[in-house]
């Protein structure tokens, strides 16, 4: 198929539904914030009752990047697996989880999982990370193997099992994005965990919704074409989720108190500017 000419031909676009009956949330990049998605996971489990319905509970899609940056990955990893009991639970596959994966099959070709979070990672599983990037090989092999001895068995079958996307409904839930290009079927795992500007820039109409994380902002964002949720929680202290329900589309956040310190000067000065 041209899938090009597909997006070309395609009618105007109309307001994407979920699945008839069920309510579904996303979730966006967790960056081993274990205190936040602790959070999140409180504030869904509170609504497990008041979103099932007679056609099935809550469905909740994790968008990926779960470990790296933040200080608590293995805890992360926890929760997932512990947590959310009566949901139906989808996770994706992150370029975060992707490079882990990859720097345990192939440390000396993939040591730069380090520079880019990936030593939080190691030190959290109680390895010490080497002392450069320069370091002598031998020394790499020995930190994959010290993480794949303290890799519990729970999270090495975690991570093999995550997912590339999900179709639900008029929506595509992936990690970054999609090629423009290509049919989902088509589509890459470059594409589908790394994307960001030949999607982010894209204005042709998709076949679906995409609901993506990856790409950092300071609120979630939302047009006719996706729904981006990451807002940076490593770093900014909050973790967004999107609600879905028939063609309704809601976010709610959780965050830490700095991030609540910085919302409340924030409005503080908004309201000093309009007075």
């Amino acid at each position: 198929m041209d899938f090009g000419r597909y997006f070309r031909k395609a009618p105007p676009p109309r307001a994407a539904k979920f699945p008839e009956g069920r309510v579904g949330y996303a979730v966006g990049d967790i960056h081993g914030r274990a205190d936040l998605l602790l959070s999140m996971v409180n504030l869904l489990e509170g609504r497990l009752a008041q979103d099932t319905r007679p056609a099935g509970p809550p469905i909740v899609v994790f968008l990926g990047d779960y470990v790296d940056r933040g200080q608590q990955s293995p805890a992360v990893l926890d929760l997932l697996l512990t947590r959310l009991d009566g949901f139906e639970r989808h996770f994706l596959m992150g370029n975060h989880e992707q490079s882990m994966l990859a720097f345990l099959a192939s440390p000396l070709e993939n040591r730069g999982w380090l520079a880019h979070g990936g030593t939080e990672t190691l030190m959290a599983y109680g390895v010490q990370p080497p002392p450069s990037l320069g370091s002598e090989d031998a020394q790499w092999l020995e930190v994959a193997a010290a993480l794949k001895a303290k890799l519990p068995e729970a999270h090495s079958a975690f991570l093999a099992g995550l997912a590339r996307y999900v179709e639900l409904g008029d929506y595509v839930f992936v990690h970054a994005g999609v090629d423009p290009d290509l049919a989902l079927a088509d589509q890459t795992d470059t594409a589908l965990f790394w994307i960001r500007d030949r999607f982010l820039n894209d204005r042709r109409t998709l076949p679906q919704r995409v609901v993506h994380g990856h790409t950092p902002s300071d609120r979630p964002y939302a047009d006719p074409r996706r729904i981006g949720l990451d807002t940076g929680a490593y770093a900014s202290g909050i973790l967004t989720a999107a609600r879905f329900e028939g063609e309704a589309v809601e976010f709610l956040s959780v965050m830490d108190r700095a991030a609540n310190a910085r919302t409340d000067v924030s409005r503080r000065r908004k309201k000093a500017r309009r007075h």
